[in-house]
């Protein structure tokens, strides 16, 4: 069969990987998740079963698959029978609880496999990779452990099960419960079906703990719950980063034309970040927020500095041509790039993987994102916008303080200066640029932020000067946005194009919903962008020819101005459209096609699960109609 997208991920906030249908490991990246993919088989362009890059568990004879998760958790549980009725139950996780003080959350993977009738013959293949499919891992072999020797990492793997099975991939007659843990190179502590037990019953406490948590709204819960945990998922703990999505270079629609609308999302783009933040505030989820906030402050601390310094790059990696885009502002205090690394690198050299051909075949397959040389406007309200709640939230273990209010203000002196200079666009056009409206507006949010933020710290002079400038970018706003003869707001100054960003000016309390001008914009984008129940982000060529599908975000968009327009009947019909499409994860990649048959693009996408977030909380009936 075809390779789809319909994946289960699982992960710890520092290890992650996404395991199909079958129960096979198809997506792992080490030692981090912008990393060397060991199961790279997702974009290998073959059958799992035929690829290197994976870890299958094979039942002899397997008929059937079930597979969900267990309640409030990323722990999958897969059920495979054979046509004997012999039955076999798998659980993969990755380890996170408290551990001697602190959060466990090692790069390792537990596969805990038991017996639930008869005594099913089982083959294990685990077949790890480097150097981006160039090669099979090197392997060692002890009484009880197998190493896998990558360019980057060595994962052990240590399990009760028989290890000459293992290494040669040799079918057994499961007979009882066995583990599998495959993680540091270092030995366990116990025994590997005592650890791996403990770990499954911490693990699933410390998730059943943190959904617990949760403000969820009365209807969709489950939809809402899987969605927040994946977004989790996608958080790089150790430095508070959040990624984009856990792949690289899923295409964005099926390749009639050579392909080449593939990208890497496995960075911290602010302004996703940002969206993610702000959908989990809506839930309550605090701890997030304040993980990303430590994120932020080095990056701004590294901004005003001017510090660029570039990451590490391989001889063999090879740099795109690309744009000479503007590059001179990059060591200029304030100057923020609109995306970094998990670490907070700078320089994400864009390269092609020679060795993977790419998800159904369909390259190329990107490692890296020239957007980290972008001028992107819009990230400097990105910034404000996530880091103001911290001036005004009484929950949080370090509330912001006159000195980050001084370190953001060289952020809102950017923002000023450039608010009608020309950008990339939050789409990242790589072709042309123009002085975006979106882009614009987020200029204008960074500065009425810092005067909310002035106020409510006192600083009385600090608080005019930012309204002040904020009020000069609205008006340039309102006069060179605006399209007269439309009578409506265009995607650029002085022009006439349509973007599905437009509908953002109401979440940012630029203009109130029932503002006729923001009814002739919502109306506009409607008639101009949407197709069938979906909509697209642009209708207009880019660098690679017309967009193919649409985009989910701007879908949930969608909705949102529906509802806001009076059509709440229709917003929630077209809502639990968009639930259907979802996998059988209850997940959404970034793109659909127009027929709504497929997903396209990478995998989860941290948008598309903030869309179905914000949808349901804005959609669902009130607690109070129960109660």
């Amino acid at each position: 069969m075809d390779q789809s997208l319909d994946l289960f991920p699982i992960g710890n906030c520092a290890a992650s990987a996404l395991i199909d249908r079958a129960g096979r490991y198809v997506w792992a990246c080490v030692p981090r998740v912008d990393g060397d993919p060991m199961f790279s088989a997702l974009l290998s362009g073959a059958e799992p079963g035929e690829a290197d890059g994976v870890w299958i568990l094979e039942v002899e004879g397997a008929v059937e698959t079930r597979q969900a998760y267990l309640r409030n958790t990323p722990i999958l549980r897969t059920e495979i029978r054979n046509a004997d009725g012999a039955a076999v139950e798998i659980l993969d996780f990755c380890p996170r609880y408290r551990h001697h003080g602190r959060q466990y959350r090692p790069l390792a993977f537990v596969r805990m496999v038991r017996p639930l009738s008869g005594a099913p013959r089982i083959r294990m293949r685990l077949r790890p990779v480097m150097k981006y499919g160039e090669r099979r891992c090197y392997e060692t072999v002890g009484s009880n452990h197998i190493r896998y020797v990558g360019e980057a990492v060595t994962l052990r793997l240590t399990t009760d099960a028989p290890v000459s099975h293992v290494a040669a991939e040799r079918a057994f007659r499961l007979e009882e419960p066995i583990g599998f843990f495959l993680g540091p190179d270092e030995g366990l502590e116990a025994d590997v079906s005592t650890t791996t037990q403990r770990m499954l019953r911490e693990t699933t406490d410390y998730w059943r703990g943190w959904v617990r948590t949760l403000t969820v709204p009365l209807e969709w819960q489950e939809a809402v719950i899987r969605a927040a945990i994946t977004l989790k998922l996608c958080a790089y703990e150790e430095t508070g980063a959040i990624v984009a999505a856990l792949t690289t270079s899923i295409p964005e629609h099926e390749a009639d034309d050579g392909g080449g609308r593939n990208w890497d999302y496995r960075y911290c783009w602010l302004r996703d970040a940002y969206y993610v933040v702000q959908a989990l505030n809506r839930l309550g989820a605090a701890d997030m927020l304040e993980n990303y906030l430590g994120y932020l402050r080095n990056l701004v601390d590294q901004a005003n500095r001017g510090d660029m310094k570039p990451s590490a790059i391989r001889p063999e990696q090879r740099e795109l041509p690309g744009l000479d885009l503007p590059t001179a502002a990059s060591g200029k205090a304030g100057h923020v790039q609109p995306v970094y690394g998990v670490g907070l690198e700078p320089v994400l050299t864009e390269w092609i993987a020679p060795h993977l051909p790419g998800y159904r075949g369909i390259g190329p397959v990107r490692v890296g994102n020239q957007a980290h040389e972008h001028l992107q406007h819009d990230v400097y309200g990105q910034i404000v916008l996530s880091t103001v709640q911290a001036f005004f939230d009484e929950r949080l273990l370090r509330p912001a303080t006159v000195d980050d209010f001084r370190a953001l203000e060289p952020i809102g002196e950017r923002a000023f200066e450039l608010h009608d200079e020309p950008d990339a666009s939050l789409w990242e056009f790589r072709g042309r640029e123009a002085v975006h409206t979106y882009s614009s507006v987020m200029c204008w949010a960074a500065c009425d932020r810092l005067g909310n933020a002035a106020a409510r710290l006192g600083l009385a002079e600090r608080a005019a000067y930012w309204n002040a400038r904020a009020a000069d970018i609205r008006s340039t706003i309102e006069t060179r946005a605006w399209n007269a003869q439309e009578g409506r707001f265009a995607a650029t100054f002085d022009g006439d194009e349509l973007d599905a960003s437009l509908l953002q000016l109401v979440d940012v309390r630029f203009l109130p919903a029932d503002d006729p001008r923001m009814q002739a914009t919502m109306a506009a984008v409607e008639r101009g962008l949407r197709r069938g129940p979906y909509m697209l982000r642009y209708a207009i060529p880019d660098d690679f020819g017309l967009p193919k599908t649409a985009f989910n975000f701007c879908t949930f968009w969608l909705i949102e101005a529906l509802h806001l327009s009076g059509r709440t009947e229709e917003a929630r019909k077209l809502f639990e459209e968009m639930l259907e499409r979802r996998t059988a994860a209850g997940l959404l990649s970034e793109d659909m096609a127009l027929d709504g048959q497929e997903l396209w693009g990478n995998y989860p996408q941290t948008y598309s699960l903030v869309g179905l977030i914000n949808c349901a909380n804005l959609l669902s009936k009130s607690w109070q109609s129960i109660r």
